[in-house]
This record gives C-alpha cells, sequence and structure tokens, in this order.
C-alpha cells in the first residue's frame, strides 16, 4: 500500500499544548474535519470506523516548535560543530562563541517575550497553535469494519468506548459519534472525557458504565438490561449491582466547576456534545445531520447574526472538505 504523508496526530497536538484545552474556535475547525470523514465514511461508504481516538486522526502537516522560538517558547538549540570531539583548544573556542550565541539569543527572545505580555524563560501556559495547520484526516483502518459485516463485538479504545458497546446490544456508525464526542471534549480540555479503573468489587467495565452516568444521568432501563452482558452489570431495575452509590452531576457544570469555563461557553459546549452522548444509540444524530450544528458555525453566525435554515447553508459553504480514500 501507498499512503500520502500526513503530519502528527492530535495527541501530538494535545501534548504539545501542555495538555491544554484548545481555543475554542480551534476545536471548532478541527471537529469540522473530523466530521466531515466521518460523513464520507458511514453515508459514503458504509464504514465504521470501530477505533477513533486522537491517535487515529492525524494533521497534514508536522508540528515544528523550532521554527518560531518566540511563539513556541522554545530555546534556540545550534548544532555543535563537525569534526573531532576532542579538538583540543581550537574546538574549545568555537564551543564558548556557539554557547555566547545561544546565551545573548535566548535573551533576545526572553526580551521580546517580556516585551509581549510573557515573562523570561520557558512559560508555562498554553503555547501558541496559530502559525498549526489544523486541517486533519482520519487514518488506521485497521479495525475498521463494513455496517453490514462486522468483525468483532467489543470494539474502541477504551476511554472512547460506548456504552452499548460496553452491554454488547449491538453496535453502528453511532459508536463513532460516542468516540467523536470524547475526541471533541478533550481537545477542549486536555483531559479525557472518562478514564475508567477498576477496583475493590468491580471491574473496569462497571466503574466506566458508572463514570457515564455520574456525568450524563442514569441509564434508561431498557438500555441497560438490553445487551447480552447486561446481567454482569445491572439489575433487573436498571440499578449496578456493585456500584450503589453514585455521585450525578452535569456536564456543563463540569466543564465550569473543573475547567474553568465560563457558563455561556460551558453551556453551549454541554449542549453540542449532549445529543452524541445519548445512551441510545439510534438518538445520536449522524455526522451529515451534526455538520449543520450552529455550534460549528458560531463566529460565522456571530458576524452575520444568520438564524434561519437557508442561512446555515450560506455560512457551510467555507467549510473545510476532507476525502478519505479508503480500498475495498
Amino acid at each position: 500500500m501507498v499512503l500520502e504523508f500526513l503530519g502528527d496526530s492530535l495527541l501530538r497536538l494535545v501534548k504539545y499544548n501542555r495538555y491544554k484545552g484548545l481555543e475554542m474556535n480551534k476545536v471548532r475547525e478541527i471537529c469540522k474535519c473530523v466530521l466531515t470523514g466521518l460523513d464520507y465514511l458511514h453515508r459514503g461508504l458504509g464504514i465504521i470506523h470501530t477505533d477513533l481516538k486522537l491517535e487515529n486522526i492525524l494533521l497534514l502537516s508536522t508540528i515544528n516548535a523550532t521554527k518560531d522560538p518566540i511563539r513556541s517558547g522554545m530555546t534556540p538549540i545550534l548544532e555543535r560543530p563537525e569534526g573531532n570531539p576532542n579538538g583540543g583548544v581550537t574546538m574549545n573556542i568555537i564551543e564558548k562563541k556557539l554557547k555566547q550565541r545561544a546565551r545573548r539569543a535566548a535573551a533576545r527572545i526572553s526580551g521580546r517575550r517580556a516585551s509581549m505580555g510573557g515573562v523570561g524563560g520557558t512559560p508555562k501556559s498554553n503555547r501558541s497553535l496559530d502559525g498549526i495547520d489544523l486541517r486533519c484526516k482520519v487514518v488506521d483502518f485497521g479495525n475498521a469494519c463494513w455496517a453490514d459485516k462486522q468483525f468483532a463485538q467489543e470494539i474502541q479504545t477504551r476511554q472512547y468506548r460506548s456504552p452499548e458497546v460496553i452491554l454488547q446490544s449491538g453496535y453502528s456508525f453511532s459508536a463513532d459519534m460516542w468516540s467523536f464526542a470524547c475526541i471533541a471534549f478533550e481537545l477542549a480540555t486536555g483531559e479525557m472525557m472518562f478514564t475508567p479503573k477498576g477496583g475493590q468489587g468491580f471491574n473496569e467495565d462497571e466503574d466506566h458504565l458508572a463514570m457515564m452516568m455520574e456525568l450524563l444521568g442514569k441509564i434508561p432501563r431498557k438500555i441497560a438490561i438490553g445487551g447480552a452482558r447486561s446481567k454482569d452489570y445491572f439489575d433487573r431495575h436498571g440499578d449496578l449491582k456493585r456500584i450503589r452509590r453514585l455521585k450525578y452531576g452535569s456536564l456543563d457544570k463540569l466543564l465550569v466547576d473543573k475547567f474553568r469555563f465560563s457558563e455561556i461557553d460551558a453551556h453551549e459546549f454541554a449542549e453540542f456534545l449532549g445529543p452524541l452522548l445519548d445512551f441510545e444509540p439510534e438518538k445520536r444524530p449522524t455526522a451529515e445531520q451534526f455538520l449543520q450544528h450552529p455550534w460549528l458555525n458560531f463566529k460565522n453566525l456571530k458576524k452575520t447574526e444568520v438564524k434561519s435554515e437557508s442561512g446555515l447553508e450560506k455560512v457551510n459553504v467555507g467549510m473545510s472538505k476532507l476525502q478519505i480514500k479508503v480500498g475495498k
């Protein structure tokens, strides 16, 4: 197989940003690309990715922090001169000059940062992502399957796994949409939405289900008891057997309390993610439908104050386009 050369993964982008949340407009830009790719996969090819996560979405180009040391916060690196490392006095003089040049360059950069409102030394705040091309593509179809020809019951990396997969109640394209919501949350906050761990008397699956309910509300009884593995986790009333005390919260409250979102941003982002995190898979919107979501076009809507459906069609004209080629 011959594949096009792509850049860093979204995980690398999050790491580069020191696990801080990206600016919302950048999250929107990435979400549009991923949704466009999913729409092509689902509607165009009938393929379920089954392992959507940050590592499996690649930028079109690499992140090169050394291109702009002022914006990136990186200290300039000057290579050692070629030649005999034991070159004696001559080599020592050259090395001293290189060190002096490096110190002067670092001082200049530190001064320019300070004049721009920053402080000397390596900053610990978010790095600027303004110079990075955020267009991206969905990759790694090693675990993908046709919607009408599935190969495995257990799919998806743990943290991005949907409830229907845990309960083995059947899955379809909507499982990818659940994973997409987890990705969007991670981009906006820098942290995974769910990081379950087994404990005394319960396993990882049960902790995962408990985390989902604490954040999103109780799983409807018909969903809780409707899977092949439901009896392992739930009683006949739809309550977890071995984790009885749950601390219920809400997504927008979490965004405000833990991640310091403004109440308006938290409400809007929670409204965006909410439909994708519906426990009933058939109620989750498709990628095609979600590309029309007002939150994705918030910047354009704010400028033009377009509210009608016809207006939404206009602002979508400039949407990033993504094509994924998959050989049958």
